[in-house]
């Protein structure tokens, strides 16, 4: 009969403290291949618990392949290929440890959290939760929720001069999600041109996916026009105002050498215009979106600079021709960010707190 001290189960069930004490004499040979175990009642009575304890050990022996039952018989070893009593010895010297050990984040510097109005935010939340309810629980559309994306229309024409329809914005999970949506939308067998220098993960999320990248030298405004001229890309990724980490921002007539290049090759621009909220002073740079005649440019931009790297929301614009495009190529996704996140945001921005924390942020630089 199996005896184990069932006071010393270091806080452990008692059917899993049998479960491991019957794999343990398995394992070393104690136990041996064709040998009967005791009967589940039998076992229950000689231990001191339960019969359904006993009966969950034996299952989840049984669903690991550690015994098997045999009709009107009992249940039995099985054959154990993978152990023998060395192995179980060598194993016990090389013994993971028995205690998690925990990791701390890695976080990076906040930017923008020094300013960053908490107490406003989490209001807005627990107002959402309180008007919305339910509805919150209901699965979000695949290009995200219309609340929010009505939202940034009305911002990026108020705030930016920006003119898009909210059927144009796509919602994702901050800049790399998106990245990898254009990848999908563009293919990965197109050469995607990208700043030298420029923010790392770029070329990171390209490569990736499978596409090819084109470093294309940076100038005093922009990529330089030899350079652009030369490019066998069929996409241009830029940075326009304040690329990352050159801190170039690309004169007007550059922008117009971008728009050209794509219009006269049918090419792509991405732009990336994730710095585009702390322009100073006065009015910002009109973007490339808004600029092209040729329906050419997807336009790019989070809030994980504007309010918080740990806000994992951006958006980008589709020129009106690659829609349908989408809707073949990634419109079976389902969106990456939380439905109470994006009523949420939609809220804060409604409200006229994202512009207010804008304002602050931009006073603060000044100073």
């Amino acid at each position: 009969m199996l005896t184990y001290n069932m006071e010393h189960r270091d806080n452990e069930s008692r059917y899993y403290y049998i479960y491991k004490m019957i794999k343990k004499d398995i394992q070393d040979g104690t136990l041996r291949k064709g040998e009967k175990l005791p009967s589940k009642r039998a076992l229950a009575e000689h231990l001191g618990v339960s019969l359904i304890t006993v009966e969950n050990a034996y299952q989840m022996l049984k669903e690991e392949g550690y015994i098997e039952p045999r009709e009107r018989s009992g249940y039995f070893v099985c054959e154990i290929h993978a152990f023998s009593r060395e192995r179980v010895e060598e194993q016990k010297l090389h013994m993971l440890p028995q205690k998690a050990e925990y990791v701390r984040d890695g976080r990076l510097d906040d930017t923008a959290a020094a300013n960053f109005p908490y107490s406003v935010y989490f209001k807005t939340i627990r107002g959402v939760i309180t008007d919305y309810g339910e509805e919150l629980m209901r699965r979000s559309p695949n290009e995200g929720c219309a609340i929010l994306r009505n939202s940034i229309a009305s911002y990026l024409l108020r705030y930016r001069g920006v003119f898009a329809q909210p059927e144009q914005i796509i919602i994702g999970s901050g800049a790399e999600h998106l990245y990898g949506t254009v990848v999908r939308l563009l293919g990965k067998d197109k050469i995607y041109g990208i700043e030298d220098p420029s923010y790392p993960q770029i070329r990171k999320v390209y490569e990736g996916t499978g596409a090819m990248c084109e470093l294309l030298a940076m100038g005093e405004d922009g990529i330089r026009s030899e350079i652009l001229k030369q490019t066998k890309a069929d996409v241009l990724h830029v940075t326009p105002f304040h690329s990352y980490p050159s801190g170039v921002t690309a004169t007007i007539g550059k922008r117009y050498e971008y728009l050209q290049w794509a219009k006269q090759n049918h090419h792509y621009i991405v732009e990336d215009d994730f710095d585009s909220e702390f322009f100073m002073p006065g009015k910002p740079v009109e973007t490339l979106f808004m600029q092209d005649d040729s329906n050419s440019v997807i336009y790019i931009n989070t809030f994980s600079k504007s309010l918080s790297p740990s806000i994992r929301m951006g958006y980008m614009i589709l020129p009106k021709r690659l829609m349908k495009r989408y809707e073949e190529t990634s419109g079976g996704f389902s969106c990456t960010v939380p439905v109470l996140e994006q009523y949420a945001l939609a809220e804060f921005i409604n409200k006229g707190y994202f512009e207010q924390h804008l304002r602050r942020v931009r006073r603060n630089r000044q100073n």
